[in-house]
C-alpha cells in the first residue's frame, strides 16, 4: 500500500518543487546596541583589573 504513494512523495520532495533559499541580510547595529556593548566592554576590563589587584595582594 505504501509503494503506491512513493512516486507522489518523490515528486513532492523533488528539488524542482522546493523553494529557493534566500539568505538573510544582516541588519546594521543600532546606536543603543553599540552603547551597551561599549559599556559591557568597559565593565569587563574594569572587573579584570579589580581581580588582578585582588590576586596580586595575596
Amino acid at each position: 500500500m505504501h509503494r503506491r504513494f512513493l512516486p507522489i512523495m518523490m515528486l513532492l520532495a523533488s528539488p524542482a518543487a522546493a523553494e529557493s533559499f534566500d539568505r538573510p541580510i544582516p541588519q546594521a547595529q543600532s546606536a543603543t546596541a553599540e552603547f551597551w556593548y561599549a559599556l559591557a566592554c568597559i565593565a569587563l576590563v574594569g572587573s579584570m583589573i579589580a581581580v588582578q589587584r585582588l590576586v596580586s595582594r595575596r
